[in-house]
Formats: C-alpha cells, sequence, structure tokens
C-alpha cells in the first residue's frame, strides 16, 4: 500500500505539502496540486483514516439533521450543504427525523459519542425545552431555519417578516382588500414571524384583518386545501390568498380546483419559499424566494468555524425575494360564485 511518503517523493514535494493539500489547508499553483493528483490516481494512494483521525482528534464528518428528506425544501438545503461539506473533505451523516422528538434526541446523542465534530440541526416542530437542553450541553451545532429557544449558538434564519409583509403588500398593491391568510403551526420562528409580516401590510394599508379569513396549526396541504374551501364557502370569500409555505399554495390550488375557481381571474394566490414545482403550476405561482442553497452552504461554514475554533455570528439573518409570475391579478368586481 502507498504511503504519503510515496506520493510526496513520486510528485516531487514534501509529505507535508502532500498532507496539507489533502486537508484543504494549503493552496498551491495548478501545476503542483495536477502533480500530486496524478501520483495519488497512478500509486492508488488511500489516506489512513484511522491514524488521521487519532492524530487529529477529528473524525472529520458532520451530521446534518432534518425533518423530512422527501420535501424539496430540506432536501434543498441538505444538498447544498453535503456539497459544502465535500468541498472541505468532510463527509455527512444524515438523519430524517419526520418530526420526530425521539430521533431528534438520538442524532444529538450520536453527536456526543463522537461519531461527528459538529451537527447543524432543523427541526419544524417547537421544543418543550428537551432540545434546547441537550443543545445546551454541546460544542459545535448550528441551527438553520427554525429556532430552538434558550440555546446560544450560531443561527441562520431568513427575513421571514420582511418576506411576508412583501407578499401581502403586492396583493395589496393589486387592488384586494380581502386577503386570506394560511399558516404554519403556533409556535414556530417562520410561523409567527410570517405572521407578524401579514399584519404589519395590513395594517399599514389600514385593511381590518378578519379572522375567517385566517387559518394556521399546520403546514400540511391538506389543511390548506379545506381552509380554503371554506374560504370560498363565506358569504363574502377573500378575493387574494398569501399561503405562508409552498407547500400550503398547493393545498390552496387543491382546493380552489375543487371549487371550480380560476386563478388569478377570481383568486389570486402568492406562497412563501418559490419551490421548483411552483412554476410548474397553472399558473406559475407568484412566491417569496427563499436562499435555500445559500442557507445550506452558510450553514456548514458556520459549522466549520466552531470546529476550527473561531466563533461565527450567532445570528445570520439571509434576504428574501418576491418573484412575480401569473398567480396574482386584479381582484374582479364580479361575485365568482354566482
Amino acid at each position: 500500500m502507498a504511503t504519503i511518503h510515496d506520493v510526496a517523493q513520486d510528485a516531487g514535494v514534501s509529505p507535508t505539502t502532500v498532507s496539507r493539500y489533502l486537508n484543504h489547508r494549503i493552496e498551491l499553483p495548478p501545476t503542483t496540486s495536477a502533480r500530486i493528483d496524478a501520483s495519488i490516481k497512478k500509486l492508488d494512494y488511500r489516506p489512513n483514516l484511522m491514524a488521521k483521525r487519532l492524530s487529529t482528534g477529528k473524525t472529520e464528518a458532520v451530521g446534518l439533521v432534518t425533518p423530512e428528506i422527501r420535501e424539496p425544501f430540506f432536501a434543498e438545503l441538505a444538498s447544498a450543504f453535503e456539497d459544502e461539506a465535500d468541498r472541505h473533505g468532510y463527509t455527512v451523516f444524515m438523519s430524517s427525523t419526520r418530526s420526530d422528538r425521539d430521533r431528534e434526541i438520538a442524532s444529538l446523542e450520536r453527536m456526543q459519542d463522537g461519531h461527528v465534530d459538529g451537527l447543524l440541526m432543523m427541526t419544524n416542530t417547537p421544543d418543550d425545552g428537551t432540545l434546547a437542553a441537550l443543545i445546551g450541553k454541546r460544542k459545535n451545532v448550528v441551527i438553520v431555519d427554525e429556532d430552538i429557544p434558550g440555546v446560544s449558538v450560531p443561527r441562520i434564519f431568513v427575513e421571514n417578516t420582511e418576506g411576508a409583509y412583501q407578499a401581502t403588500k403586492h396583493l395589496i398593491e393589486a387592488g384586494h382588500r380581502r386577503i386570506a391568510y394560511l399558516g404554519g403551526p403556533h409556535g414556530l420562528l417562520t410561523v409567527t414571524e410570517r405572521r407578524e409580516g401579514f399584519l404589519m401590510a395590513m395594517n399599514e394599508a389600514g385593511i381590518p384583518v378578519r379572522s375567517e379569513y385566517v387559518t394556521m396549526g399546520s403546514f400540511a396541504p391538506e389543511l390548506a386545501r379545506a381552509a380554503t374551501i371554506k374560504f370560498l364557502d363565506l358569504p363574502l370569500p377573500p378575493t387574494a390568498i398569501f399561503a405562508s409555505s409552498d407547500y400550503l399554495a398547493i393545498g390552496a390550488v387543491m382546493g380552489l380546483r375543487d371549487a371550480n375557481i380560476s386563478v388569478p381571474n377570481e383568486v389570486s394566490l402568492i406562497g412563501f419559499d418559490d419551490m421548483a414545482y411552483g412554476t410548474l403550476l397553472t399558473p406559475p405561482l407568484t412566491a417569496i424566494r427563499q436562499p435555500v442553497e445559500q442557507l445550506g452552504r452558510q450553514g456548514f461554514q458556520a459549522l466549520l468555524a466552531q470546529i476550527n475554533g473561531e466563533q461565527p455570528p450567532l445570528l445570520t439573518r439571509l434576504p428574501v425575494e418576491l418573484i412575480r409570475r401569473q398567480s396574482v391579478g386584479a381582484p374582479t368586481s364580479k361575485d365568482f360564485r354566482t
């Protein structure tokens, strides 16, 4: 089996240079790195990972805990996180918890057992204090997307309030006054902040928020579907719906189709996330775009900084953007139910 000394001799550099190059701790001229790569391939060199881990005290692996890898938002974020980890020579162990608290706890305990150097944590259920207590005892944890109150670790969120404000204002500027709102489960940061943004825009425009136009409690499309049908059965139904996630927007689309209501001719619709499937709807969905890839990449960078003994910012907010498509139009004077 070839050694690092064999590679160094063949490439005409020192073993230290090869080691630092393989650990991504040195920038070499392209010709030098090409020689090292060629020697590694020629000699079929494989690093002794066990010896390396014993000498550095690091596993060169990180954990990623996600509520549901099948959902496009979490899948895209995980892909970006893994790509950034790979660029820095780290392996990613992924855990999809299905929003199960026991699975989340098990993921944190695996990190304590020394299986990974750090952990990126995502949850979409309100914490009862259990996760906060476990995270408070650990080093090298980064929280992304949803907050876990009571812990002092780096957290990376998007501008939820501003995004919801922009979405609601876009509907108001299109002429809508009867605007319905679909929200997620109570107790989550994104849910609270997006509702605040909706209320800010409505209050700024002097439009009363009607309780019968607001439904909250879940990100499940079926809830949004049922809520949308209820909206349409009101004596004075809304002319626009703001769904505070694209999953809720999909549910709203199903409800509108069930009622044979045209978008945007009879009801306008706007979402929050801007997942790729939104462009496949008819008409394509207007939405607030989250920088999902950036969430994943910056999540790993913050984690790597901790692993290397640095202290990244405790709070980072990433900007959002309104993407205008064809699902928002001016309200019609006609009552679509007649």
